[in-house]
């Protein structure tokens, strides 16, 4: 008798354990699967994919944008970064963000992949990239109630320059692995990252930059195999994920040489970005800010932390073991912290 009631009370405190991991998920979620995945008609039809007309200065064109989920308090607008890399960066985010019932979109900047790919150089301006996610925003029906910006990298940029001049829009912005100034970030370059190399190998890929012989076979090879498997994706080049091959296949140099230059060794020559800087203005940002930084990046993870004690209402995130594609080679404290600050933002406890 003593032994049934032993595994009968065993019982109980299985069904009362299934209870609430049950109820501490939903609470977690606030949205059931069914409301997750409930699209409309038109989204049903496109697989949540929308061509958004932009209008510039030089006409209108239209950018790709293609929406994972439903949750009316959580929608994240991926901004990559490059200038002129895809979406495609961002696909592992499909194994985190799904499950935590956040709604969130991938987009293609004008002149990147899906989107059109006007030749009109001009276009390429920060200015008018911040007046292109604008109207994205505005077309979405994006909200101080709901909208989170993630940028990262050179969609940090974006990110931090959009917030500047439309902050009452948003309700919660995540800049990743960036930094607010570009002369510190290539100043991080020359003293920091580069003595750490091989005398050898910075020697001969310095030889190529003074000769400006970007597109060398060779001068790819040394940065590939020397620095970006250092400090942009910590892995093996064999191992690179699929998606971040897909991604760099499918730049636009265009974009990226005349904003960010030729060189992979800094922002140099005449780019456009050559001499951004907004340190003394993140003061003016007071939404809830997320600043993700990582040990090994091309980015002084120190300035990403600054930066969070500069905005008004900041945290930061260190991704110990990541570089500047922290989402893949810090990838569980990387959503581990952005899906915090997100939940923390919605429910009013950050």
């Amino acid at each position: 008798m003593r032994n049934k009631l032993f595994i009968f009370g065993l019982f109980l405190l299985v069904l009362i354990g299934c209870k609430n991991e049950k109820e501490t998920t939903n609470s977690t979620q606030e949205v059931s699967i069914s409301e997750y995945f409930n699209y409309d008609e038109a989204d049903k039809f496109s697989g949540g994919i929308k061509m958004i007309p932009i209008s510039t200065p030089k006409g209108e064109f239209k950018v790709w944008i293609k929406r994972v989920g439903n949750n009316p308090k959580i929608k994240v607008l991926l901004l990559h970064g490059g200038p002129g890399v895809t979406h495609e960066i961002y696909e592992c985010f499909d194994g985190y963000f799904p499950q935590e019932g956040i709604e969130y979109y991938y987009y293609d900047q004008l002149g990147s992949y899906y989107s059109d790919q006007p030749k009109d150089l001009s276009l390429w301006d920060l200015d008018r990239f911040v007046e292109e996610v604008e109207q994205v925003r505005v077309a979405l029906g994006l909200n101080k109630d709901n909208f989170y910006l993630y940028g990262q990298s050179w969609g940090g940029i974006l990110g931090m320059q959009y917030a500047l001049k439309y902050q009452d829009n948003i309700k919660g912005l995540i800049i990743s692995n960036m930094v607010s100034s570009i002369p510190e970030y290539q100043k991080y370059s020359d003293e920091v990252l580069a003595p750490k190399m091989d005398p050898e190998v910075l020697k001969e890929i310095l030889s190529y930059e003074d000769k400006e012989d970007y597109s060398n076979p060779r001068y790819m090879e040394l940065i590939v195999n020397n620095y970006y498997t250092e400090h942009i994706l910590r892995m093996p080049v064999d191992e690179w994920p699929e998606a971040i091959n897909r991604t760099f296949k499918h730049l636009n140099p265009d974009v990226y040489v005349t904003m960010q230059g030729p060189s992979e060794f800094g922002i140099k020559g005449d780019a456009t970005l050559k001499n951004w800087d907004v340190k003394d203005q993140l003061h003016k940002i007071t939404i809830p800010t997320l600043t993700i930084g990582a040990t090994h990046d091309t980015m002084d993870p120190e300035h990403m932390k600054w930066i969070s004690t500069e905005v008004k209402n900041g945290r930061f995130l260190l991704c110990p073991n990541g570089s500047h594609l922290s989402q893949y080679d810090d990838q569980k404290i990387f959503f581990e912290g952005l899906i915090d600050f997100i939940k923390d933002v919605d429910d009013g406890s950050f």
